[in-house]
């Protein structure tokens, strides 16, 4: 299945290629011009440099260790690694213990207790499973290889399984979130006050989001951001609540776009990708008063945010994967419907 989407992500890029922008400019321009300039230091762009990950599925920004992000595969083993965003190198590989064999680890997320909440909560045959997997742990204080205990928290959902790709832990109220993934758009679910591990935790249905593979709350939690493979949306958020349309923060284009979280000081947005040697494109975030809403509606999220040339660079990347959508979506799916036959 994962090969499959691999394959139909590069042909994605191929018909990106073909478009008269691409021609012109290259993909790796189309990518470039969303980023911010590239310069020495923590929190810029990076490659991750490890051969062990080839499938970054999550994204989130270290509290305890500046310039550090954490990730995962999207795969069945309980590790998650710790980057450096100055080298691309990984700093530490933890084992999570005290929890079963992971099934599709999706998403990363830090609370305000300091504590990584890991979302085993991807389902690629859409409601197969009648219950998914929250993973919590303290951050480690020191970096290098070690184990870590781990909670296990069963979840639900009120209105029956589904696949989902995004977790995000609100940084003011601990409350966790789920953003469901489904053909023409998917839910935003609401978890309890507090997670238990003596039951189901029921997630209930409290908003529409678009086609979502990641997602993440602003350190200050005033704003959620989303983002999908074409393009991305920041929402302002309001007692537990998004609000408006949000706005565009040009997000860059990437062949298999899974992941994004914001810098520990909330400046700026780094998006990521699945694949080997995937890049981490940082993105500048605008201010509150200079945020202007986007009318552009994409096959997923948006951000309220932008970097160096970012809102023309993902005005650009939106007009080419609308180009593209189409015709990958339609590979992406119909390649799934056929392999739940077989």
């Amino acid at each position: 299945m994962r090969s499959f989407l691999r394959a139909t992500a590069t042909a994605a890029l191929v018909l990106l290629a073909a478009t008269p922008a691409a021609a012109t400019h290259g993909a790796d321009a189309v990518v470039a011009g969303a980023a911010a300039p590239a310069e020495e230091g923590a929190d810029r762009d990076f490659t991750i440099k490890d051969p062990r990950i080839t499938e970054s599925s999550g994204l989130a920004a270290s509290r305890l260790h500046p310039g550090v992000y954490w990730t995962h595969n999207d795969q069945d083993a309980p590790l998650i690694y710790g980057i450096d965003s100055r080298t691309g190198e990984t700093v530490a590989t933890l084992t999570m213990k005290g929890v079963g064999t992971p099934r599709d680890m999706e998403a990363v997320s830090i609370g305000p207790d300091g504590d990584l909440y890991v979302g085993d909560i991807g389902d690629n045959l859409d409601g197969s499973w009648d219950h998914v997997w929250i993973y919590r742990f303290p951050e480690p204080k020191r970096l290098g290889d070690q184990t870590v205990q781990a909670r296990q928290y069963d979840v639900t959902y009120e209105d029956g399984p589904r696949n989902a790709e995004a977790l995000m832990v609100h940084p003011k109220t601990g409350r966790v979130y789920i953003a469901s993934k489904r053909e023409g758009g998917g839910g935003l679910y609401e978890g309890p006050a507090k997670l238990s591990s003596a039951g189901a935790n029921v997630f209930r249905r409290v908003g529409e989001v678009p086609w979502v593979t990641d997602g993440a709350f602003s350190p200050d939690g005033e704003r959620l951001a989303l983002r999908g493979y074409f393009s991305a949306r920041v929402y302002d958020w309001r007692n537990g609540r998004t609000e408006g349309d949000g706005t565009s923060p040009g997000a860059p284009f990437q062949g298999q776009a899974e992941s994004v979280t914001y810098t520990a000081d909330g400046s700026a947005l780094m998006f990521g990708s699945e694949g080997k040697n995937s890049r981490v494109v940082r993105v500048d975030v605008e201010r509150k008063d200079e945020a202007r809403p986007s009318g552009g509606t994409g096959a997923g999220p948006a951000t309220g945010g932008s970097g160096a040339g970012a809102g023309q660079g993902e005005q650009g990347n939106f007009t080419l994967g609308v180009l593209v959508l189409g015709a990958a979506t339609a590979l992406v799916l119909g390649g799934k419907r056929l392999l739940r036959r077989r």
